[in-house]
């Protein structure tokens, strides 16, 4: 392909796709896919080769989905790797999933102890066969066992299409209560889960991945959708004076058309811009000892009472206590004889 089309498939996941079908075969067959990306057409048409092939059910996209391997999801299978926790990895999944496929979004939502990781099709979801809907979100629980072990579930899952077939083979894979009609695709998780720390981590290997990650979201950018354009734009901004505006005028669109693309696309300019503040947030307090009333403005928020409001929202836990679980410990610089 010479270009990145709009709403674009890696071919690693096209890849993984196919060698996670019934058989198992690990042949890519007849498909001489191309190196980088497939439009999102071209990854229908290979959905609609895998699903009328004689040995395919009614889960077969649950099941391809609960093969993909790490490299099937390119660099954002690594990142998960190398998460020092599921909620870091949920974070990088809401970030990066574009480097996977634009296609559909994933957004991490908390509230009252528990987070909903939620999945929607930036395509016509009657474009996309409910079996590939299954296959991302199994893929996403998958992921999670990665990290946090082959015998970790969910809460829930929740899928917006009416179920087809036997109930039995989701609560096999996902391990949980499955939903079907609800109103949205969902992983439902308890924040303790999601919030535990792995014992042994590379932060700097992680550094690393995410640093790539970045040049090839940058790269993607160009032909991204307008909610990756934006994050983009936000991540270089100076939030306390951040408005549609700005993006709109590096979009050619009128602030109108950026709330309608971003509204078609599933969410808003209000959304996005607090994910980012939550970003900076984040790392702000993992990186600096800026005390809350600093803090605040560079994100954009009235001072530390209305911070610790917003960050007890987006993490379940306020600012401090979240700076004393991911601050560093202390290096021991002396030698066995220091007191």
């Amino acid at each position: 392909m010479s270009t990145i089309e709009p709403h674009s498939v890696t071919a690693c996941y096209a890849l993984a796709v196919l060698r996670g079908t019934a058989e198992g075969t690990g042949d890519a067959g007849s498909w001489a896919l191309p190196t980088d990306r497939l439009e999102f057409g071209e990854m229908r048409a290979l959905w609609d080769t895998v699903l009328g092939a004689r040995d395919a059910g009614p889960h077969t996209g649950l099941l391809v989905g609960d093969r993909i391997r790490p490299e099937g999801l390119h660099i954002l299978g690594h990142l998960v790797l190398t998460s020092a926790s599921l909620a870091d990895a949920a974070l990088a999944a809401e970030r990066y999933h574009p480097l996977v496929s634009q296609a559909g979004t994933v957004t991490v939502h908390r509230q009252s102890g528990v987070t909903r990781i939620r999945y929607r099709q930036t395509v016509d979801p009657a474009a996309m066969h409910p079996q590939q809907v299954e296959a991302i979100v199994s893929s996403m629980v998958r992921a999670a066992r990665w990290i946090a072990g082959d015998d970790w579930a969910p809460l829930a899952v929740s899928f917006a299409h009416p179920r087809a077939g036997s109930a039995e083979p989701y609560a096999r894979v996902l391990g949980c209560p499955v939903t079907f009609d609800a109103p949205e695709h969902a992983i439902t998780v308890a924040d303790e889960d999601l919030d535990r720390r792995r014992p042994l981590y590379d932060p700097e290997l992680n550094a690393l991945h995410r640093a790539y990650a970045d040049r090839l979201l940058e790269q993607l950018s160009t032909a991204a959708t307008a909610a990756a354009r934006v994050r983009r734009w936000l991540e270089r901004a100076a939030l306390g004076e951040a408005g549609p505006e700005g993006p709109a005028r590096e979009l050619n669109l009128s602030v109108r058309s950026l709330r309608r693309a971003l509204h078609a696309e599933g969410t808003s300019w209000r959304s996005l811009l607090d994910s980012a503040r939550h970003g900076r947030a984040r790392r702000l307090l993992e990186t600096t000892d800026l005390p809350l009333d600093r803090i605040a403005p560079l994100i954009g928020l009235s001072g530390a009472t209305a911070l610790v409001r917003a960050f007890t929202r987006w993490e379940g836990m306020p600012p401090g206590a979240y700076r004393n679980r991911h601050r560093p410990a202390p290096t021991n610089r002396g030698g066995a004889g220091d007191g």
